[in-house]
């Protein structure tokens, strides 16, 4: 197994819109892409930084994990992801050397990919997400 790239690093937020809004004017960053993950419960926002991204998240149902995690927690920080050429390869990887894992086999994630996320009781408490891109997975502006 080999991580060919960090993907993004994810922040949860409770206003999408403003998050947006703040990349774009204070940081000079724009938002790539934008999507509803109903089966995650969030919906997303790309902003891109050179050849990866920060992904917004804001929830949109409360029992949700992000939504879960926003009120546990507040604002923050949610999860690091990384590239790897074969998702399901990698996740085999991670549970044959005995690590705790969120996701037994790979799914499909936004903008195409495929991904799988890794427990944060098994990675010095941050939460991993392994993420392939797809055919589909390259944002264009």
């Amino acid at each position: 197994m080999e991580l060919t790239e960090i993907d993004h690093v994810a922040i949860a937020v409770r206003d999408l819109d403003e998050a947006v809004r703040w990349y774009a004017e204070v940081l000079g960053a724009p938002t790539v892409h934008r999507e509803v993950v109903a089966s995650d419960g969030v919906e997303e926002a790309l902003v891109r930084v050179a050849d990866s991204y920060v992904q917004l998240l804001t929830p949109t149902r409360e029992d949700s994990p992000v939504g879960r995690f926003l009120a546990a927690r507040g604002e923050g920080l949610h999860h690091v992801a990384y590239r790897v050429e074969d998702c399901a390869a990698a996740l085999e990887h991670v549970k044959a050397a005995g690590q705790r894992v969120i996701d037994e086999h790979p799914r499909p994630g936004s903008r195409g990919t495929t991904v799988a996320f890794i427990h944060p009781k098994a990675t010095f408490s941050t939460l991993i997400e392994l993420v392939q891109e797809g055919p589909t997975s390259a944002v264009t502006e």
